[in-house]
């Protein structure tokens, strides 16, 4: 390294002691933590660890203790796929089928490989399958793939849109098993992992699995408190890898450097691509990253997230500066930290920061509403947050949005589903229109505003009470009315999601579980198809954030 960027290294340095007040309060004995690195041209000039790695055992965080990176694994998955196509074993426009022939063909359009990797090939999720079905109840791996062959429909045809979808990851993690002979673990560890000097790299599939030197995961108990954050499905493919600060530096450094010790230099820059849609719409994520501009320079990221534990991995390639952010249950946010760490490291080399978080007083007709697009499974709120205005996706916590000209957005990578986006000029302040065109990932779809006084539990419930069973989500569903609720029950082979119907039109409605934990993590919204006669209910469709119309046709006599 030049004198000219040591001295650099040592201002970056300096500045980056703000860090530490930001991560003091997390700095307790009786808290979990976080591990932050930083480098700036290969050189660490920040790492740290505060919290504790067991609250049980008392034991402490440090910057070699390993955390589950979660979501920030699914460019590691792409990269093993990606070194099959370099060994010509696998094509990306290759169908899932021919490497999963035991998946139902639900399309002509695919899903391909590349689908799978860009997140556009639209089948529904295990997880999400799991969890409108069965809640948080854990089980052991084997369930995933059977509850996706069982699928009979897509969210959307393959290369039309994106949703974001650990599922489709986990199909390339199997897929790399069936084409290597190996196993999902030993071809990273082999192929990755020893070549790059990551020793304290491995796939973990599950939150049961015991493995030395990793971090507990803890989520906040309500009312003070803490409890094990576990996620109730398998995650290889798309969350699995465990890993630390020291480990993810060397692979920054190798992902933005010039000289590929594994793979082509094509290959590589593949990873953070943008992926373009059959629209000819461009969607700011590749083979499992994100690029994008921030103040003026690109960075590529990816964050993660499961129960207890929350990541981000960024680089500025221009600047060579790496980030790794590892957090086993703190209040932090790793996305927004990593951004203050580019703020306070590159500081005055960079434009000032115009971004414009539009206020909730600009739109108020449409806050506090709700808009349902029926047929394709959508529900978006607008809310409000710090005076400014949210977007809420199928009753998930409601994210602050963008405005630049007459574009009013949230990013995939905010939202972890797709980005989506409004005009402005769409909206007057006096009255909510009666139909709010919103593009998700550049396609446009119709949302119609929903009633601000929905019709009564007492009122809906001939038509929906009773019985229904869903093949795709192998689960019935009950609807009962009681102390002047509809209530509903989802009861899978393993578990079970009830709580309470609240109605936002007479077809439309949003499962609030009577599980706070999964409540909070967001709800099932529930479309209603009815016989046009008679107006009684021969169906529900069910949609999370990344699965959508899920059937359930109603069985025996209504009640």
């Amino acid at each position: 390294m030049n004198h000219s960027q040591a001295e650099i290294s040592a201002m970056a340095s300096a500045h980056l002691k703000a860090l530490d007040a930001l991560l003091e309060p997390c700095d307790r004995t009786d808290s979990p933590g976080a591990i932050v690195a930083v480098a700036l041209h290969g050189r660490v000039i920040y790492r740290k660890a505060v919290g504790m790695a067991s609250l049980e055992h008392g034991v402490a965080n440090t910057p070699a203790t390993r955390v589950r990176i979660s979501s920030t694994s699914k460019h590691f998955t792409a990269m093993g796929i990606l070194l099959l196509v370099e060994d010509g074993l696998v094509r990306l426009d290759d169908p899932l089928q021919k490497h999963l022939p035991e998946f139902p063909m639900l399309s002509d359009k695919g899903p391909t490989i590349a689908h799978l990797l860009t997140h556009t090939g639209g089948w529904r999720s295990y997880d999400e399958l799991w969890s409108m079905s069965n809640g948080l109840v854990f089980h052991e791996p084997g369930t995933g793939m059977p509850a996706m062959q069982r699928q009979s429909a897509l969210n959307f045809e393959p290369g039309t849109r994106m949703a974001y979808s650990n599922g489709g990851y986990h199909m390339l993690a199997k897929i790399i098993e069936r084409v290597s002979g190996m196993g999902y673990n030993e071809f990273l560890t082999r192929r990755l992992f020893v070549p790059l000097d990551m020793p304290d790299t491995q796939s973990v599939p599950t939150d049961h699995d015991v493995v030395r030197g990793l971090a507990d995961r803890y989520i906040p108990k309500v009312g003070g408190g803490w409890r094990h954050g576990v996620y109730p499905c398998e995650l290889e493919g798309g969350g699995s890898l465990v890993s630390t600060v020291d480990d993810m530096l060397r692979w920054l450094a190798h992902l933005r450097g010039d000289r590929k010790i594994v793979g082509r230099p094509g290959t590589w820059a593949s990873l953070h691509a943008p992926t373009t849609l059959d629209s000819g719409a461009q969607v700011a994520y590749g083979f499992g990253l994100s690029r994008h501009p921030y103040r003026g320079v690109d960075i590529i990221h990816h964050s993660g997230a499961v129960l207890g534990a929350t990541s981000q991995m960024l680089t500025v390639p221009s600047h060579g500066l790496d980030i790794v952010i590892l957090v086993n249950g703190a209040p932090l946010h790793p996305g927004a930290l990593a951004l203050k760490i580019v703020d306070l490291v590159l500081g005055d080399a960079l434009p000032e920061r115009h971004e414009v978080r539009p206020s909730a007083s600009a739109f108020p007709a449409i806050v506090g509403r709700n808009y349902a697009a029926q047929e394709e499974g959508g529900l978006i709120r607008f809310g409000e947050a710090e005076e400014k205005i949210t977007l809420s996706w199928q009753s998930a916590p409601g994210v602050p949005m963008h405005h630049a000209g007459d574009r009013v957005w949230v990013g995939v990578q905010e939202i972890a589903i797709s980005d989506m986006e409004f005009s402005a000029s769409a909206v007057q302040k006096a009255q909510a229109p009666h139909v709010l065109e919103v593009k998700e990932a550049g396609v446009a779809v119709s949302y119609e505003l929903l009633p601000e006084t929905p019709p009564t539990a007492a009122e809906l419930a001939p038509r929906l009470v009773g019985s229904y069973h869903g093949a795709d989500l192998d689960a019935t569903a009950e609807i009962t009315l009681a102390d002047g609720r509809l209530q509903a029950a989802v009861r899978g082979r393993y578990g079970s999601v009830e709580g309470t119907l609240e109605i936002l039109s007479d077809r439309v409605l949003s499962l609030v579980s009577s599980d706070a934990l999964l409540s909070r993590l967001g709800r099932v919204t529930v479309f209603v198809d009815c016989d046009d006669a008679t107006g009684a209910a021969t169906g529900l469709r069910l949609s999370t954030a990344r699965s959508r119309n899920v059937c359930m046709h109603r069985i025996g006599e209504r009640k």
